[in-house]
């Protein structure tokens, strides 16, 4: 009989924009092979010191670097596309100042918005309660085939803002993919309904009356389906068996975290650095 091949279990990692010291750090404190996933919660750039350094770093680690893009690395794409101006507090320039920034662009560009293997699903922010893995992973690849076309430049244009708040299968066009992305790259907060809510962006207890986290929905289709995301960086690390959020807010001065994505929640070992000092506003 062969041997079967073993995959081992993904790494996952929170927001790491642009810290590639702390990156870094942790990767040599993870205990891995060659072979071993590394599940990255999107928001690779922005506000950190070294956002191109830290862009190169993914994209250095091959096909075992799994991806899903974050409000920040859509903003860095949408800057490319004429979409978008810098903002105050931005750390972009080192990559629009790179030789190779049309190659980074385009890897960037070709990265998913949702990523599901080993029983976990993938997502920067949330995931509306309507919606099961697989409508979450098909709705994804709506907005994925945009950006990877020859157009993505003018679909970018039209993506942003904060109308349709709600999702509706009935929505086409921009409405349609503005509810997408909203989704999984900005939500926090949502009504029993799935209607989203932007403005809130503190800790779990400061939902707007009517809202709730998203995660706590009653009812949610992805309910039981362990999901990964970063974004909320004022949740900070929440740990449930079907809730791993990452984002322990690493470019503020606190920590990097690690989570190995093994069935069992009692063993889903935490790796964690600390990082230095906040970088921006």
């Amino acid at each position: 009989m062969h041997a079967q091949s073993f995959v081992p279990y993904p790494v996952a990692i929170g927001d790491l924009q642009g810290c590639h010291t702390a990156f870094k750090r942790l990767l040599t404190r993870i205990e891995m092979d060659a072979t071993t996933p590394i599940w990255l919660t999107g928001d690779l750039v922005n506000r950190g010191p070294a956002s191109l350094d830290t862009l190169r770093a993914v994209i250095a680690l091959g096909d075992r670097a799994k991806v899903v893009l974050g409000n920040h690395d859509l903003h860095l794409l949408a800057i490319a596309a004429g979409a978008h101006t810098q903002k105050k507090g931005d750390t972009l320039d080192d990559i629009f100042s790179a030789p190779d920034v049309e190659a980074l662009i385009d890897w960037l560009r070709r990265q998913p918005l949702a990523h599901f293997d080993h029983g976990f699903l993938m997502v920067h922010a949330g995931v509306l309660p309507q919606w099961s893995v697989e409508q979450t992973l098909a709705l994804a690849a709506e907005v994925e085939r945009e950006l990877r076309g020859d157009n993505w430049k003018a679909f970018l244009k039209n993506l942003w803002g904060n109308e349709p708040a709600a999702w509706s299968g009935t929505l086409k066009g921009d409405d349609r993919t503005r509810v997408i992305v909203n989704a999984l790259t900005r939500l926090r907060f949502c009504d029993p309904n799935g209607k989203m809510e932007f403005k809130a962006n503190g800790g779990i207890d400061s939902a707007p009356p009517g809202y709730l986290p998203w995660f706590d929905v009653p009812g949610r289709k992805t309910a039981g389906t362990p999901i990964v995301f970063g974004h909320w960086a004022a949740l900070g690390l929440h740990l449930r068996s079907d809730i791993c959020a990452l984002d322990s807010g690493c470019v503020w001065g606190n920590k990097l975290s690690a989570l190995r994505l093994v069935p069992d929640p009692e063993h889903r070992t935490l790796i964690q650095v600390k990082c230095g000092e906040s970088s921006g506003a």
